[in-house]
């Protein structure tokens, strides 16, 4: 089992899509937060389980989708690091990635 680690910009993402969503609909914020962490748990147990990004295609970097979110991770024998979460509509540009992965 891998342990689970969030970098704070990827928590930051998150908060930023939620709170945005809350403008409208305050319940579903809720959903899609408890969403998106019930999908990274599972993480700890398949670190595998997710896909490599199209945009990224010989990279480190896997992602997992909850609509309407794409969660970026890297992982290693011991440790998930989840990097960025960022809207499925929007471009991934590859520096972000390198940026928080420090």
């Amino acid at each position: 089992m891998a342990d689970l680690v969030w970098s704070e910009p990827a928590l930051d993402d998150l908060d930023e899509i939620a709170q945005y969503i809350a403008l409208d609909n305050v319940p579903a914020a809720k959903r899609l937060i408890q969403s998106v962490f019930d999908a990274v748990g599972r993480l700890e147990l398949f670190p595998d389980s997710g896909r490599k990004p199209a945009e990224l295609d010989d990279s480190r970097y896997r992602e997992i989708m909850v609509g309407p979110c794409r969660i970026f991770y890297r992982h290693s024998d011991d440790q998930v690091l989840v990097l960025y979460v960022m809207r499925s509509e929007r471009h991934l540009r590859n520096f972000i990635l390198s940026d928080r992965d420090s």
